[in-house]
């Protein structure tokens, strides 16, 4: 198959050529300001290539979803999917090698970016066996490899700075041609216009952008006035895939985009004054009161009142004072129901709030009426649930639970584990039981745990010089040991 496509003539009339298959490995860099013709440029460049390589076009102000009809490209409307379509949307893209416009013009500026963003790493991160050759055209590439942080959230900016630099740096092992057009080179990251070896530069005017251009191009600094007199439509190309030494390109004709474009000048409509100023005011107010927008969603309820609205519908639907359990049923019910949560798998490393949460839906969900531990009172309850310290005897756990006073509130769990261990003159410390009671599968945390319950004089760790350590809580007559440290 022939590689070489047609892009426009040179300042002799000679066809200037491209080599898709060497834009394939070596990207291209289009830049030109507004009116320049960088998106006819484009779409010549997709147009005489579509029969060769599949691709795929970043569209973010719907100047090429008019591919669909010429070339057959599958239009894809960015607003019409959730992210997690989007990136499932780009695999298939892959899989089938199906030549797609996605078009972001429905959506707002940050979440155009954030749409990309997700849609170029699911390209870059398809399988292996889908890495397919496919050119891919990002317009307005500006936007989406800015140069410095603007008005988008800052993980907005490393999400898409992310993608945009796989594409350009890693992207050809993956079979993906990057090819970004700008309007200003100034607001183009450097190490993503870096990674193209192909140019094209149309017309632009200001010093800082003719001269990265001219540096690009290999020209001369008083040679980069040339580009500021570039015509519409011309641009000069450099790059192994087009030429060797700087050449000046007309693009040629397109056959698809908007047909109906009025260029240039245009005859005013022959409307007297008085007619005109009718058309412009009559029925004015009736077509602004359609055009008022609905009025505005009441405010979301804060949390409180929605717990306190829950509340108010219980008791409401409560049973009748005669049949509800007694408050010593009441109370002991409640410590059931923190018990068999303290039991559940995975429970302990969920947020103490989420924990609180939980049991007080179960508690409602039981319609038990009474008062109901706080935040604190849950957190000391579950603590002495999660270390079954009601297997002790009462006076020992009383004397446990009377050294834990001191204890902070987060780090009661894991104290009370050491110290029913201890109590039980245990020979090995359990790693499991403490990462459960802490909340963590870290070696380094239990590590941290340890060392600040030492330092709060709450237990006494010694260590031998075979590695061994001992732990042992003050007021408890045995110690619990430790394996040797690995």
């Amino acid at each position: 198959m022939n590689s070489e496509i047609v892009i426009g003539q040179g300042a002799n009339g000679a066809p200037v050529k491209f080599n898709i298959e060497e834009l394939l490995a070596t990207r291209l860099l289009v830049q030109g300001n507004s009116g320049s013709g960088k998106s006819h440029l484009l779409r010549r460049l997709l147009e005489e290539s579509a029969g060769m390589v599949q691709q795929v076009v970043i569209d973010p102000e719907g100047d090429f979803p008019s591919l669909a009809q010429e070339f057959g490209h599958v239009v894809i409307d960015g607003a019409a999917y959730a992210p997690a379509e989007i990136e499932a949307l780009a695999r298939r893209i892959r899989e089938h090698r199906a030549s797609v416009v996605l078009d972001l013009d429905g959506l707002e500026v940050e979440q155009q970016i954030r749409c990309a963003a997700q849609f170029l790493t699911a390209l870059f991160d398809a399988p292996r066996e889908h890495w397919y050759p496919a050119l891919v055209v990002v317009d307005e590439a500006q936007m989406f490899a800015p140069a410095v942080a603007g008005e988008i959230a800052e993980d907005t900016r490393r999400m898409t700075l992310s993608a945009m630099t796989n594409l350009m740096c890693r992207g050809r092992k993956r079979g993906l041609a990057g090819i970004v057009a700008t309007q200003r080179l100034a607001k183009l990251a450097k190490n993503v216009a870096a990674e193209a070896s192909n140019f094209l530069m149309g017309r632009t005017f200001l010093d800082i952008d003719m001269v990265r251009a001219a540096d690009l191009l290999g020209m001369e600094r008083r040679q980069a006035e040339r580009i500021r007199e570039l015509e519409r439509g011309h641009f000069l190309a450099l790059g192994p895939a087009i030429t060797r030494v700087p050449l000046s390109v007309k693009i040629g004709p397109v056959r698809s985009g908007l047909k109906a474009r009025v260029e240039g000048l245009m005859a005013l409509p022959d409307t007297a004054p008085a007619d005109m100023a009718a058309l412009l005011t009559t029925g004015l107010a009736a077509e602004a009161a359609r055009a008022v927008p609905p009025p505005a969603p009441p405010p979301t309820p804060r949390v409180e009142e929605v717990e306190q609205h829950i509340a108010q519908a219980e008791e409401r639907h409560s049973p009748p004072e005669a049949s509800r359990p007694a408050q010593n049923e009441t109370a002991q019910r409640i410590s059931e129901i923190i018990a068999e949560l303290a039991a559940e798998d995975g429970i302990a490393f969920q947020s103490a709030s989420a924990q609180y949460q939980t049991f007080l839906m179960r508690c409602r969900r039981e319609r038990l009426v009474g008062p109901m531990p706080d935040m604190q009172g849950f957190k000391r309850k579950f603590a002495v649930a999660g270390a079954e310290l009601g297997v002790l005897e009462e006076s020992i756990r009383n004397r446990i639970l009377a050294l834990a006073e001191r204890v902070e509130e987060d780090l009661l769990a894991p104290f009370l584990v050491i110290a029913k261990a201890a109590h039980a003159g245990e020979t090995v410390v359990d790693e499991d039981a403490l990462a459960r009671a802490y909340g963590t599968s870290s070696p380094g945390r239990i590590r941290r745990l340890l060392d600040h319950l030492e330092r709060q004089g709450l237990i006494v760790v010694r260590e031998d010089f075979g590695g061994s350590r001992t732990l042992m809580v003050p007021g408890l007559e045995a110690g619990l040991a430790d394996e040797p440290a690995e």
